[in-house]
Parts: C-alpha cells; structure tokens; sequence
C-alpha cells in the first residue's frame, strides 16, 4: 500500500523491516515491524488484536481505541519521525487511505542487567548501577524521588545516530535560568551521531579544552539523586550507563556516595586524606627535584647521606631520571587497564616489581626517585576521577621543580589556583566554597558534617530553594 511504501523507499535495504499486511473487514491496513529491535511478542499480539476486532475498526481512532488500548501510540504524519521511531524499535500502524500513522511502543533491546558499577564500588550503601538502557535509568532515579515535581524533558540528538536524550531535574528546586542554558546548548548540538554522554560534555562545559573536569559524571542512582535534590540537572543519554550533572565544582570530586553512609567523624577523616593524597601526588616528585638540584641546605643530613649514597654514580639527571620513573609507572598503569583483567593486576605487580628492580640494581635509577613515584602513584587514587588531569599536572610540576627550583614550583601552583578560580559554569564557581568563601557550605566541603545539621542547600550552587529541612 501507498502509505507504507513510503515509509520504504526511505531505507537503502528495506529487507531489514518486515511489511504484515492487515485485512480488517472492509479497511485494509499494514503493520511496519524491524526485525531487530521491536519484540516479536508483542507484534504477533498487535496483529491479532487487529484482526479480531474488525468489525468495530472503521477509522484511525478505532484502531488506536479498541486494538491498541494495552500499548502506548502517537498518532503523526511526520514521516521522518516515523522512520526513527521504527529505528529505535517501534512499530507502525498504516490504514489504507490515511495520510497517518501510529507509532506502537513496542521496543526490545537486549541489556545488561543492574549490577553495583565498576568505578564507584562501596562498602556501605546502595549496589545499583546505571546501565545502557535509558528507560531503566530513569526508573531508579524515579523510584528514589516520589515527587511530581521531577520533571523529565526528551530530545533526540544526532543527524543520523538519532540518540534519545533525558533531561532531569526537580523544577521547585533546580534553577530555571541553569535549565534554560543547558537546553540552549544541548538544541545546538549538530553532529552525526552520539554514542555516549561524553561526547556531549564538550558542548556543555564552559571552557572545553581545560585540563580540570567541569561536569560531574556518575554511574549510581543514589549520587545523581542527591545531586538532583541539591538543585542540579542531569544528563541521561540512550546506550550509556554515565550520567551527566550540572553545574559541578571541584569540592565534588573529593566526595564519595559512602561519605554518607558512615559516621561523620571517619568520614572528615577520609576527605582529608584524599585531599592531603591528592596534595601528595602533585607536588612530591617535583618537591623531591627542586631539593635535589637547587635546595640541598633543606634535605635533613642523614636522608642526604642516604640520598647521595643512592644517586652515585647515576647517569641520569635528577629531574631526566624523575620524569622516566613517572613515564615508566604510567606505561605500566595504562598497560594493566588495557590487558584482559585476568592478566592487568598480575603484570602490573610483576612489570613494577621487576623493572623498578632491575632498573636500580643496574644503575640507571635510584631507589629514592623509585618510593617518591610510588608514593605519588597511590596517592593518586585517592581520588580515581582526577587521575587524568592530575597525571598530567604531576609531570608538569615535576618538570618546572627540576627546572627552576622550589619558587618556580610556588608560582606554579598559584597560576593553577588563580586558573580554577576563574572557572565559573552556571553560575557555580569552580573552587567554591573557598574562594569565594560560603562558610555555610563548609558542612560539606572537608569536613562531612552530620546530615541534621545541612539544613540547607549548598550556596555554591544555583537553586530555587535553599531549605532542605525543617
């Protein structure tokens, strides 16, 4: 028939959807399945319901009335719209002589099931994790916030890819200007296709090309929720099980969901040992240098004996040696990720024991720079989301500690402090609640107050209501 035809010539194989031609009575119509996506199942019961009530099945609407009545439809003579939906595993419903369409909610994909996520393991506290599907996504964050004022927007993005795109929010406490921007430059996305949500970060984010992450990005239902509640909007896209939030400061990469699952006073104790880690692993390589080539009179004199005892003899430069070290350990790190998992944990243990080792005994590094990396290493994984931009700071402290002393390392760490400050996204400011000071914050901030005492939302971050208790 005419109608489904059309919906044919729109595919370059259209073997890949299955045309059932319908006789109901006296109307004729066809049902357009995909082979793939849409659930058999509920296509053989479409077609019977179809074929069994022929004698009520005259227009469109009986059609959608007495056979469809169990299924979800839209009614459309959008074309276009049509064949994405059959894209995304959704039927359609021709009748002969209307220029109409019904899109049959019937999709089927075959997904993973909810399971605790790789990169935000707990001991105490919710296990789900996010997955591929969009629909399940949303239940968890809807099974956790019972409120009618979540709100969820749908778009689609991607000329050719045609990704299903949710965006979240609680609209009495998000703020609508914050909601505004982010619809703004989501609706000027133009590419050909989305195939995870990070593809989207770099269209959202203030200053794209920054070394420091500028968007939050969680694979648990319970973190995203309180970060919901808090009065941010998140980002949920088809196919991926990480979800965007936005605004995002710096003070959220030091906070972990089991913060809040444990006694306050252990877990103060843990957000000071991830920023006193992360504090570590930045500044002791390049510390260790710039003592070695230019400030020898602040190394204690027995760890100097020990020390020159270690570099005699060493071909190497002190700063040309700490740079081969770090190079070394991140080549081992990215090589243990990247192996089979049954393999990864096994080299990366033999690979640092081994060539650390073999290395030292054959001269060309010294057992110091080997600890000091070491040491900068682990203290790294205090805070697993920072582990990129932070590497790449490491080396370039490391370096400028080498090159020119412990007041060029000072300086260094200015220019980066004065470069966060200036970051501001949605209205957030990027070191907040430090610079600029909101004491009231600072519940949340280092120290993990008890959660009677956060009678309000954060400052720092935009929202419409700031009372979060009674």
């Amino acid at each position: 028939m005419e109608a489904a035809q059309k919906i044919l010539d729109k595919f370059s194989t259209p073997d890949i959807v299955f045309v059932h031609e319908l006789k109901c009575g006296k109307t004729s119509g066809a049902l357009i399945v995909h082979h793939d996506l849409s659930n058999a199942t509920a296509a053989r019961a479409v077609i019977y319901a179809l074929e069994h009530c022929a004698e009520k099945l005259e227009k469109l609407e009986d059609f959608c009335r007495y056979a469809l009545l169990e299924y979800d439809v839209i009614v459309t003579t959008d074309i276009a719209d049509c064949t994405n939906k059959l894209l995304s595993g959704d039927m359609l419903l021709c009748i002969e002589g209307e220029d109409r369409y019904v899109i049959i909610d019937a999709r089927m994909y075959t997904t993973r099931g909810i399971t605790e996520p790789p990169t935000e393991t707990v001991m105490r506290g919710p296990r789900e994790g996010f997955i591929e599907d969009l629909k399940t996504n949303l239940s968890l964050l809807e099974r956790r916030l019972k409120t009618p004022d979540f709100a969820v927007e749908h778009m689609e993005i991607g000329r050719r890819s045609n990704t299903s795109v949710a965006l979240c929010y609680i609209s009495s406490i998000a703020d609508q200007k914050v909601i505004k921007n982010v619809k703004k430059r989501l609706s000027k996305i133009d590419i050909d296709g989305i195939t995870d949500s990070h593809y989207l970060v770099h269209y959202i984010e203030e200053k794209p090309l920054s070394l420091f992450n500028q968007v939050g990005i969680s694979e648990k239902p319970d973190i995203v929720a309180a970060k919901l509640l808090e009065g941010r909007v998140a980002i949920i896209v088809d196919g991926t099980p990480m979800v965007v939030t936005v605004p995002f400061v710096l003070v959220e990469e030091f906070q972990s969901g089991e913060d809040y699952y444990q006694r306050s006073a252990y877990g103060t104790f843990i957000r000071l040992l991830r920023y006193a880690g992360l504090i570590l692993a930045l500044l002791l390589p390049g510390l260790y240098v710039a003592l070695q080539n230019f400030h020898y009179a602040l190394i204690p004199v027995r760890f100097m004996v020990t020390l020159m005892t270690a570099i005699k003899g060493l071909p190497l430069s002190p700063l040309a040696e700490m740079v081969f070290v770090i190079l070394l350990f991140e080549i081992i790190r990215e090589a243990s990720v990247r192996m089979p998992r049954a393999v990864g944990m096994a080299m990366s243990i033999v690979g640092a024991l081994v060539l650390g080792e073999t290395a030292v005994n054959a001269g060309i590094i010294s057992s110091p720079a080997v600890m000091v990396t070491a040491l900068s290493s682990i203290a790294l994984f205090t805070v697993p989301s920072m582990i990129g931009p932070m590497s790449v700071l490491r080396i370039a402290f490391t370096v400028i500690g080498g090159l020119c002393g412990l007041f060029g390392l000072i300086l260094a760490v200015l220019f980066t402090l004065h470069y966060v400050c200036s970051l501001n996204a949605y209205d957030a400011p990027y070191l907040a609640p430090f610079a600029p000071l909101v004491y009231s914050d600072f519940k949340d901030a280092i120290e993990r107050g008890p959660i009677s005492a956060m009678k309000k939302r954060p400052r720092s971050i935009p929202n419409s209501n700031p009372t979060r208790q009674a």
